[in-house]
């Protein structure tokens, strides 16, 4: 009996994430059903009436962003006023600077794509009840995956810095090492000489 050479193993690639998977295919499909909603329309009224409903969710669009977005403005320009003028906290619990803005910009671009199903899940993103319970979940969402980060993961490492340097100050210095050995020679070799 005669051997060879050894087969050489091969470590295990890691599977790909479900949402790696499937979200070429969901986009695929959000098109092709987009489009054929369009054409479905079109057949119905006319080329013109699909052409004014997607200038109309394109506008509408626009103006919730920039609402939004002045609305985000203004409640950070108030919190940074109370901070200056030394009230501690921040705004009151039912007074929070993002509560809600970072959906209704999502709801507002969702209108500005065309098409009729984007248009229908921008205008339910607007919706105060389903905002809430969009916030509230993603909230616990991030929560728990915090929660579950293993140690190497981003998550640790965001906490990790949160509790060790809340103030994030970096200082300045240079690592000297006692199990080196010392001299003379030794420190002018590490060092570069000083420049004034």
């Amino acid at each position: 009996m005669t051997t060879g050479a050894p087969t050489p193993t091969y470590p295990a690639q890691p599977r790909r994430s479900r949402l790696r998977s499937f979200l070429p295919l969901g986009i695929a499909a959000w098109l092709v059903l987009e489009i054929w909603l369009l054409t479905l329309v079109a057949g119905a009224a006319s080329g013109l009436a699909v052409f004014l409903l997607l200038v109309a969710g394109f506008v509408l669009g626009s103006v919730v962003i920039k609402r939004a977005g002045r609305r985000a403005f203004r409640k950070l320009s108030e919190a940074l006023q109370q901070q200056q003028a030394g009230q501690a906290g921040g705004l009151p619990q039912g007074e929070r600077g993002g509560e809600g803005n970072g959906l209704m910009m999502l709801g507002g671009l969702l209108l500005m794509l065309p098409g009729l199903v984007s248009d229908a899940v921008g205008l339910l993103l607007l919706i105060p009840p389903v905002q809430k319970a969009l916030s509230r979940y993603a909230e616990r969402t991030f929560e728990r995956k915090m929660r579950e980060a293993t140690p190497g993961t981003l998550g640790d490492a965001f906490q990790q810095a949160r509790i060790r340097r809340p103030d994030g100050k970096v200082v300045q210095g240079e690592v000297i090492r006692d199990d080196e050995p010392r001299g003379p020679e030794r420190d002018a070799e590490r060092r570069p000489p000083l420049q004034g």
